[in-house]
């Protein structure tokens, strides 16, 4: 396992180049049934806030990312290639191996309060899920946000998980002084299709509640309906049912994304289709052909179905400027979750 290539830089002949040291990683496994089969590689992190590259789709310039790997399981995940640099397999261990920066919540707060940090806005949950099930016994995101919350800095959370509910005083109080967006994926409520593509993840009706409890709270929150996985989930009964329970949840926008299939998750995402959808595998070949991304045409059909339903339902698509913090605070939203991933 190469540890050393988490790199602050590409000179390697450094001793002091790595995110963290090899000699700092602690490997533990838990008896406990919600966390059967997988090992935690605890770390100590050198570096929390990370640039995105500059030829990134992202809307955004900043990261954290406390966790590495994720027990979602997600087969579609564009995130699993990241485990490659660590010489750690990009299916079953990217699922089951998970690497926890045990000290983000104290890195963070010194970065921030460095002069250097100009108060850019800081996105989560942007590669693995900060929520994902290992949160519940590491608790970093507490952390995280009173950081985040005392020096006033902008952030935005995209997740799957349930358990941001119970961050919500963290979530208001961070609102009460400084941009706070939050937005849950839901790309489609068919449980057979949930069970099979996503099986780590909370139900998708779960999810929606998490979205109807931040909006009763006066957190409004947005829905990224993603991924929309051709052939599977993209029939307009699916895409009507999967809107209208968006709407009733109450979500303030919701915007679709067509799956993406990145090298080191396409490999595995197409492994599952011959297994479980052998007749879609000439269509997917033929459908993403190009490369990573579903053809234009594709993707605007979808988006403007999507459009179409939201505006019957009562809700539209995210928009840049859009705000979704406590209601009376003046002050925009930096960016539209639209080009972002689950």
């Amino acid at each position: 396992m190469r540890w050393e290539n988490l790199a602050l830089e590409t000179d390697h002949s450094r001793a002091d180049t790595g995110l963290f040291g090899a000699d700092a990683v602690v490997t533990r496994t838990f008896d406990t049934p919600e966390f059967a089969g997988i090992t935690f590689h605890e770390i100590r992190a050198r570096s929390i806030v990370n640039r995105v590259p500059g030829a990134s789709r992202m809307p955004f310039e900043w990261t954290v990312n406390p966790y590495r790997g994720c027990s979602h399981a997600c087969v579609y995940c564009f995130a699993r290639k990241t485990h490659s640099y660590l010489d750690l397999d990009t299916g079953l261990g990217f699922d089951s191996q998970i690497v926890v920066k045990v000290n983000a919540p104290e890195l963070l707060r010194r970065q921030l309060a460095s002069r250097r940090w100009q108060g850019d806005h800081i996105a989560m949950g942007t590669n693995v899920d900060c929520y994902q099930r290992a949160e519940g016994r590491y608790r970093l995101m507490p952390g995280i946000l009173s950081a985040l919350r005392d020096h006033a800095n902008p952030y935005s959370i995209l997740t799957k998980g349930t358990l941001i509910l119970r961050d919500l005083d963290l979530l208001r109080q961070s609102a009460e002084v400084t941009d706070v967006g939050v937005s849950v994926s839901v790309g489609f409520v068919d449980r057979e299709l949930w069970r099979t593509v996503e099986p780590g993840t909370p139900a998708p009706e779960r999810r929606l509640d998490v979205v109807r409890t931040l909006t009763e709270h006066g957190l409004g929150c947005g829905v990224l309906m993603a991924p929309v996985i051709p052939f599977l989930g993209d029939q307009p009964a699916q895409l009507r049912a999967t809107v209208r329970a968006i709407a009733a949840s109450g979500a303030t926008s919701v915007t679709p994304l067509v799956l993406h299939l990145r090298p080191g998750a396409r490999e595995w995402f197409m492994a599952w289709l011959g297994r479980e959808h052998p007749h879609l595998v000439r269509r997917y070949e033929r459908l993403y052909a190009d490369g990573a991304y579903a053809p234009k045409w594709y993707q605007r059909r979808i988006t403007r179905q999507v459009h179409e339903l939201a505006q019957e339902y009562g809700i539209g698509p995210a928009r840049p400027g859009m705000r979704r913090g406590i209601p009376g605070r003046a002050g925009p939203m930096p960016y539209s979750w639209a080009s972002s991933c689950t």
